[in-house]
């Protein structure tokens, strides 16, 4: 069930407003009243524009909107968990919509203007994910790094040779990985011990990185590598775009706890990397790295949230097939989950805005991150606990999706994303010393 349309709910609902919007009639029961986002209560069910849009922009906005929805009735996939069962299938489903979502100008809204459906505004991109969210289509998974991460590199520190010749490959297909953490350096980022020494036109790698999402399936990978250990740690760094079917080589998937396998280590045993693949200056790889790290947040966890807020549907499902339509504690439950999914998105939304006027903060995009990553546990807890002894045992997995209805492994991923991303307790960190000019945590601080 997709998240209901054309339902907007004042300063403050009842649960039975709630429940009602979502199919959930209780009979004869009165229920206490449960603020919804007094502050933003208009984005709750109906797509909002951003603050500060004029009447023509707010015309033109609306034509997207229409234009994408007529795209999604036609080519949207309704089949796609059930066709990414198998890691083969999952990649096929994804690589078939990343084409005609290419095709269609709507897979790269935040390239520049001479890319096919590039050049547009952030609030026209808002449009767009949040059109792919309300059809339930799939996230681009497979090619996140690419069109995020690599492009983000690309595009800012990247050669004109590189980015004429790995740009267009990315909307032919071509994947790429990210290979940054290492076992001993993941929040830590800077204490990297992978090498790369050079010798003549070429850079000598060996190595091992970690948690390197989709890596068994990338064509590409872009490497952070030591070439000094002089100076600190952050120098000596250099960034280096490899390609996965060098020579020493050798990609080896983490099954997770969940069945699913989004990550792998790579193991790197003299490899040779050109140097024209290296972007930027040697030993100035971290500064290159901060190019590709900011690309992440924002809109993608804007996204994100509209996802979890229509597969509310699943759990008002389990409210009425197990029966529970009277159980007050139940529909209490459902209800502050509704709230707080609710509180996400508009969180996500003033986060938009203060992007698009020119007021984003250090730390807002960790407000979203820790906001998000609360709720989706709170929303598979609430899952699990509805679907009882039925859910408990071993069941197919969707590959790469977070609200599956899959409920215990929805529950067991849904942890992971309080560490995915930078872990709560640093995004903790920057609210408190970048927003709330809090004391800096002492270097070498321990209990």
């Amino acid at each position: 069930m997709a998240a209901p349309q054309g339902a907007r709910y004042g300063k403050v609902a009842r649960n039975e407003d709630i429940l009602r919007v979502w199919g959930i009639i209780p009979q004869n029961l009165y229920l206490p009243f449960v603020p919804i986002s007094p502050q933003r209560p208009a984005s709750v069910w109906t797509p909002r524009n951003p603050i500060g849009t004029d009447r023509s922009m707010t015309n033109d906005l609306e034509a997207l909107r229409r234009e994408v929805r007529s795209f999604l009735a036609a080519e949207a996939p309704t089949d796609w968990r059930d066709a990414s069962r198998t890691q083969d299938d999952f990649v096929r489903t994804q690589r078939d919509w990343f084409g005609k979502l290419v095709r269609a100008g709507y897979a790269i809204p935040h390239w520049p203007a001479e890319f096919p459906g590039g050049g547009r505004s952030l609030a026209e991109q808002k449009v767009i994910y949040e059109e792919l969210a309300g059809a339930d289509c799939p996230r681009l998974l497979l090619s996140f790094v690419s069109t995020y991460h690599a492009f983000a590199t690309l595009h800012e520190c990247g050669s004109a040779e590189q980015k004429a010749r790995y740009l267009p490959k990315i909307l032919e297909g071509e994947t790429w990985c990210q290979g940054f953490s290492e076992p001993g350096a993941g929040s830590d980022l800077a204490a990297i011990k992978t090498r790369a020494e050079r010798k003549g036109d070429v850079y000598v790698v060996n190595g091992q990185k970690v948690w390197s999402t989709m890596a068994q399936f990338a064509d590409k990978c872009l490497l952070l590598a030591r070439t000094s250990s002089d100076g600190v740690k952050q120098a000596g760094i250099t960034y280096l775009l490899m390609d996965m079917k060098a020579p020493g080589v050798t990609v080896r998937p983490i099954h997770q706890i969940q069945g699913d396998e989004e990550f792998a280590e790579i193991f790197l045993d003299n490899v040779e990397i050109p140097v024209s693949e290296r972007v930027g200056e040697e030993g100035k790889g971290w500064a290159v790295a901060q190019a590709t790290l900011a690309s992440e947040r924002g809109l993608t966890l804007m996204e994100l949230s509209y996802r979890m807020r229509g597969a509310l549907g699943r759990v008002a499902k389990l409210i009425r097939e197990h029966g529970h339509e009277d159980d007050r504690g139940v529909l209490r439950d459902f209800g502050v989950l509704v709230t707080q999914v609710d509180a996400v998105c508009a969180i996500a939304d003033q986060f938009l805005d203060n992007r698009i006027n020119g007021i984003e903060r250090m730390g807002d995009a960790s407000i979203v991150k820790n906001a998000y990553s609360r709720a989706l546990r709170a929303y598979s807890a609430l899952g699990l606990r509805l679907g009882g002894m039925d859910e408990q045992y071993v069941a197919p997995i969707t590959f790469g999706d977070l609200n599956t209805g899959n409920w215990m492994a929805d529950f067991m991923n849904s942890y992971a994303w309080t560490i995915a991303g930078g872990s709560e307790e640093v995004q903790r960190n920057i609210i408190a010393e970048r927003m709330l000019d809090m004391p800096r945590e002492p270097k070498g601080w321990v209990l």
